[in-house]
């Protein structure tokens, strides 16, 4: 295994254990001037699926891919390792959202959790409901 991706695997572990210690204290909010908000849809609770009730902190969010082919990184960077690609029409479950690299002149990205943790760029993923809370 190379430095590289030890290094990788170690900011993504950090990263994700410094994510589930927020969640306990992050209020769940906001919008992120992006786009429109439909608060009737597109927000799940991660533990059973179900439409979110208000009495849980621990929400997905949802996304749609509008890109052809959307790399999915280790980290909210352009250069950043690719982990994996979605692609256009995709739906993507969203954790929260962070700055990163501007793409498009949008420097959001989202947290997804499909499968793996994974940072795509905002400007490809439009939001199903509301916009994500941020990291």
């Amino acid at each position: 295994m190379s430095l590289r991706s030890s290094l990788a695997r170690l900011a993504i572990a950090t990263a994700a254990g410094v994510l589930a210690g927020a969640v306990a204290v992050t209020p769940a909010a906001a919008s992120d001037d992006w786009g429109a908000e439909d608060a009737s849809r597109g927000v799940f609770d991660s533990q059973g699926g179900g439409h979110h009730d208000g009495h849980h902190d621990a929400r997905l969010y949802l996304g749609v891919v509008t890109a052809d082919r959307l790399l999915l990184r280790s980290a909210p960077t352009r250069g950043s390792q690719v982990i994996r690609a979605v692609h256009r029409g995709d739906v993507v479950s969203i954790f929260c959202k962070t700055p990163g690299d501007k793409v498009g002149g949008n420097p959001l990205w989202y947290l997804l959790t499909d499968g793996t943790w994974a940072w795509g760029a905002a400007r490809f993923i439009d939001n199903i409901g509301p916009a994500p809370r941020w990291c």
